[in-house]
């Protein structure tokens, strides 16, 4: 693996996905989160899934029972905090959550101009306050029993602000510093955190795309490597390692630098 990636990467302990039984994911109806449920799915397993849309998440709810698994799913925005509360709540009901990977997420290239001002805050609030509102409800009740992982996506976009999606990336950034700032506090009381930042992988996000992507990867293959490294009790799960290696290398380039190449870059629509 690249040096660029040792940073992030350490085990608490070495576990088998075969023992997540109560797991919970949201935006799960697509993407990633559609890819890293299917992986988990067996039986015995109860997956809680969330997403906005009903279909798809109708969708992935018949694959996940097909394979087996126990399925709870709810279309819920995860902006909306009383609301996850209470879905983490009634999940912990069945079965104590031992994995809650905190998925959901929008993005655009917004994030410059009062033009832009509701696609801005609409990026914050999904995938900040999504992520919030998803974790601490679920961490309270991990630390009560002094057991369980927490997994936030992030993204490589979330190693630094990029001029490219200014709201996308800095939702990111702030999403991997507080995982990194809280890890420590969880693990005194005995929960775990894993910081995913994944390069580009087909969705639904990277499909309004309209310019080349670099080691662009099927969900499948991302969530091959997710579930292997939650297994493993990894700190940080970042790939592919020539895009880690990639954005550490222009991290190191003095700030006017880093500016005028990415300022010439592709931008999300």
């Amino acid at each position: 693996m690249a040096i660029a990636s040792r940073r992030c990467v350490g085990y608490k302990h070495v576990m088998s996905d075969t023992q997540f039984r109560s797991v919970l994911i949201t935006g799960a109806s697509s993407g990633i989160g559609r890819a890293v449920a299917l992986r988990l799915a067996r039986p015995g397993v109860l997956i809680t899934v969330t997403g906005r849309d009903s279909a798809r998440l109708d969708d992935v709810s018949h694959a996940l029972r097909a394979k087996g698994a126990d399925v709870i799913a709810r279309q819920i925005d995860v902006a909306d905090r009383a609301g996850m509360s209470a879905l983490i709540a009634a999940a912990e009901e069945h079965a104590p959550l031992d994995l809650v990977i905190a998925n959901a997420g929008i993005s655009s290239g917004s994030g410059a101009g009062a033009a832009d001002d509701d696609i801005i805050r609409d990026i914050f609030v999904v995938n900040l306050a999504g992520v919030l509102n998803t974790v601490l409800p679920a961490a309270t009740r991990m630390r009560a029993r002094r057991q369980g992982r927490i997994a936030i996506v992030s993204s490589v976009a979330g190693i630094r602000g990029l001029p490219t999606a200014p709201a996308y990336s800095a939702s990111k950034v702030a999403v991997r510093a507080w995982g990194d700032a809280i890890r420590p506090r969880l693990a005194e009381d005995g929960v775990a955190l894993t910081m995913i930042l994944p390069g580009f992988v087909e969705s639904r996000i990277t499909a309004a795309n309209d310019f080349p992507m670099p080691m662009l990867m099927p969900a499948e293959t991302a969530a091959e490597i997710i579930v292997r490294g939650l297994s493993r009790g990894k700190r940080c799960i970042a790939f592919p390692w020539q895009t880690i290696w990639a954005m550490r290398l222009l991290c190191l380039l003095p700030g006017r630098l880093f500016d005028a190449i990415l300022a010439r870059g592709p931008r999300k629509p």
